[in-house]
């Protein structure tokens, strides 16, 4: 099963990809430091929950965008 995230967790993932669209990659530690770098958060269970959706919606598009071509 997967894990079930709350509906902040993804919020916050869409509006900081929608931000900084580039900066991000399929690597959950560079994801990590690049998201600390940008934002600020008060737990470290935050920051690590959206860099974790942000490196499954990079991963995702990557697939989609190898199965295309």
């Amino acid at each position: 099963m997967g894990s079930v995230r709350s509906l902040y967790i993804k919020r916050a993932a869409r509006e900081i990809l929608e931000k900084y669209p580039n900066k991000f990659t399929k690597d959950f530690s560079e994801n990590v430091r690049i998201l600390d770098e940008l934002v600020k958060t008060d737990s470290k269970t935050t920051r690590n929950r959206v860099a974790g959706y942000i490196t499954k919606i990079m991963r995702r598009e990557n697939m989609a965008a190898t199965e295309n071509a």
